[in-house]
C-alpha cells in the first residue's frame, strides 16, 4: 500500500486474474500484449491500482478471480487434455463438470495410468508444482511385471542411466508380491516423459499398472476414480509451502 493506494505489481496481478505464472507474465509484458487503462505497459516493475486501474491482456480486460485448487482421480484410459481430443479419446474435461470455474491440470499423467492430478486456476501455483527447481515429490504405487529381488531394490535405490539422463528416486520399496508380480512404491522429484516406466523397464521390470498417490503433501485417500475434490484451505497452504511461495 502506498499512499493510501493498493498497488501490486503487474505480473503478479496478471497471475492473481489466473492469466499466467508471474514469469510468463513478465513475458505478454515484454510482447507489448499488455494494456493498463488503454496504453501499452512495457516495463517489469510497473505497479497498478487495484482500486482504479483496468488491465487489458491482448485486448480483454482481465480481473481477479477466486482461486480454486482441485484433487482428480484421473482413471486409466483418459487423457490428461481438455477438450476434445483428435482420435475420439475420453478426457479430463468430461470429469470437471461440476467444477464452477475453468482449472487446468498442473502437471499430467499417461492415458494408461491413474491416480491424483491437481488443477488449478493460480497460474504461479501450477507453475511451481510443475517445475523442476522445487524438487515437488510424487508418489508413485508401480505393479511391475516379476518379482523384484532384494538386490535389484537395492540398485533401483542407486539409480539408472536412461536415454536422456541420469534417474535417481528419492525412494523406492516393496509393498507386496502379487503373484508372480510386484507391487512398488516410488517417489521421483522429476516428471520426465514415462520417467517411471523407463525406470523400471532399465532393470527388466514392465509396468502392469500405474497409479499416483501423492504430489508433495496432497494424498489421493480415499477419493474414487473419476471424482474431485476442492483442497482444504490447510492443503493449499501445505502445497504452498512446499513449493517455496509462503513461508
Amino acid at each position: 500500500m502506498e499512499g493510501g493506494k493498493v498497488l501490486v505489481r503487474l505480473n503478479k496481478y496478471l497471475s492473481m486474474c489466473g492469466v499466467a505464472s508471474r514469469r510468463k507474465a513478465d513475458q505478454l509484458i515484454l510482447e507489448g500484449r499488455v494494456k493498463v487503462n488503454g496504453l501499452v505497459v512495457k516495463e517489469l516493475g510497473w505497479k497498478i491500482d487495484l482500486e482504479k486501474d483496468t488491465v487489458e491482456v491482448d485486448g480483454k480486460v482481465v480481473k481477479p478471480q477466486r482461486f480454486i485448487y482441485i484433487a482428480l482421480y484421473k482413471p486409466c484410459c483418459y487423457l490428461t487434455a481438455l477438450g476434445k481430443s483428435k482420435d475420439g479419446k475420453r478426457t479430463i474435461e468430461e470429469l470437471l463438470k461440476d467444477v464452477p470455474v475453468r482449472v487446468y491440470p498442473a502437471g499430467r499423467l499417461d492415458y494408461n495410468a491413474e491416480g491424483l492430478l491437481i488443477l488449478t486456476n493460480d497460474g504461479e501455483l501450477a507453475n511451481r508444482i510443475m517445475h523442476p527447481r522445487y524438487k515437488l515429490p510424487k508418489t508413485y504405487q508401480v505393479l511391475v511385471k516379476g518379482k523384484v529381488s532384494q538386490k535389484t531394490l537395492e540398485e533401483m535405490k542407486k539409480g539408472a542411466v536412461l536415454e536422456d539422463g541420469f534417474a535417481k528416486p528419492v525412494s523406492v520399496r516393496l509393498i507386496r508380491y502379487e503373484g508372480e508380480n510386484s507391487l512398488l512404491e516410488i517417489v521421483f522429484t522429476e516428471g520426465r516423459k514415462h520417467i517411471v516406466k523407463r525406470f523400471t523397464a532399465h532393470f527388466g521390470h514392465k509396468v502392469l499398472r500405474l497409479k499416483r498417490t501423492a504430489i508433495g503433501p496432497i494424498k489421493l485417500g480415499k477419493l474414487s476414480p473419476g471424482k474431485w475434490r476442492e483442497l482444504s484451505k490447510e492443503e493449499v497452504h501445505m502445497l504452498k509451502k512446499a513449493v517455496k511461495m509462503v513461508k
